[in-house]
């Protein structure tokens, strides 16, 4: 089976490694061929050209900078380029950001979608799809509009509560939650109102590499590599479910090609963690495998910060849907996962001083926040 895709927001975290993915081991997972990715992102902050420079002179692989609120550019692409499935990750992401200024993100997450899906379904309709039933990808001829979001429209738990599922009720509680669920909303509306093929996904906690520095984990990995304190918020004590970022792209690939259209599924790593945890991990990994730059007791490096105005408790995932239905399980326990990851950014100090002295992208990038 033959795929030409269009990933919106790929030079970004999640995104550039499911290209990755996507022109690797992807193909030999599903059983598929990726004949093209087309990757169109608009290069804000967090999007990076250079966590793309792995596969640099792959011909299957064309980037394109560019907004998924133009939908000119976009109905260009999808028709140029034959698209028959979208994976849309471009969104802003970050709470502090979003408490800072929301309107950012209800532009690029709530308009920015709904440009994007009109685009799709104009496009649908122009190839004579409009009126097809939907179909999975991998029954050959279908296509599909894979919408990806967070766990964090569910708003926070309870110590005892159960995980969030896919049938869990909306509670956003910070600007990039509720701009989220906006888009999550659209989304479900285009397959009820008009057919079109959309599948959703809720994520969990992502880590790994390629992570902006402005994140819990890189940030964190960075500060103890260079001995300075590590700032939490609060007294440490809430809770996230950790997934390992290849993991989500290979739960990702899955519920492209064999979800099902109008469904939903929430995607988790099954590892539950307090972030002072989580820290206290993250100096030890770093003393393991850097010893030099990481020294003293984990809890001597923490300091306490103020906490962040509606900080959400606690997250947590039940992937039992995507497990049994599509046959994905998370791969990496966190132990595993964050082993790679602190090794990666070792291994990678000029991608992350590319960032932090804003040389990536030619401006001097302020002071990397916690999350």
């Amino acid at each position: 089976m033959k795929t030409n895709l269009l990933i919106t927001g790929g030079a970004g975290f999640i995104g550039s490694n499911l290209v990755h993915y996507l022109l690797g081991e992807a193909q030999e997972d599903l059983g598929i061929q990726i004949d093209r990715v087309v990757n169109l992102d608009k290069l804000t902050y967090a999007g990076n050209r250079s966590n793309l420079d792995m596969i640099k002179g792959d011909l299957r692989h064309v980037f394109v900078q560019g907004d998924i609120g133009d939908g000119e550019l976009v109905g260009s692409l999808l028709r140029e380029h034959r698209i028959n499935a979208v994976m849309h990750l471009a969104a802003e992401s970050h709470v502090d950001r979003s408490i800072e200024s929301p309107e950012p993100f209800v532009e690029t997450n709530v308009v920015g979608t709904l440009r994007l899906l009109e685009a799709f379904r104009a496009y649908r309709a122009e190839s004579g799809k409009g009126e097809e039933p939907c179909k999975r990808v991998r029954d050959g001829g279908g296509s599909a509009f894979l919408h990806v979001s967070t766990d964090e429209v569910y708003g926070s738990l309870g110590a005892d509560e159960a995980a969030f599922c896919e049938t869990t009720s909306y509670a956003p509680n910070s600007p990039y939650s509720a701009s989220k669920a906006g888009s999550d909303h659209l989304a479900r509306a285009y397959f009820h109102t008009f057919g079109m093929p959309v599948i959703t996904t809720n994520c969990s906690n992502n880590y790994g590499p390629y992570q902006f520095p402005e994140k819990l984990i890189p940030l964190m990995i960075r500060k103890a590599i260079k001995g300075e304190s590590l700032p939490v918020y609060g007294d440490g004590s809430n809770v996230r479910d950790w997934l390992y970022v290849k993991d989500h792209c290979r739960g990702l690939a899955r519920a492209l090609v064999d979800g099902v259209p109008g469904e939903t599924y929430v995607i988790g790593g099954k590892c539950e963690m307090k972030n002072i945890d989580v820290v206290r991990a993250i100096i030890e990994t770093v003393q393991e495998l850097s010893p030099r730059t990481a020294t003293g007791a984990a809890d001597d490096m923490i300091t306490f910060v103020t906490d962040r105005p509606g900080h959400d408790q606690r997250y947590a995932i039940d992937p039992s849907k995507i497990e049994g239905d599509l046959g994905w399980e998370p791969q990496e326990s966190f132990a595993s996962g964050l082993r790679r990851t602190v090794q990666w950014y070792l291994d990678n100090d000029e991608w992350i001083s590319e960032i932090e002295s804003g040389r990536y992208r030619g401006e001097r990038l302020g002071d990397v926040r916690n999350v």
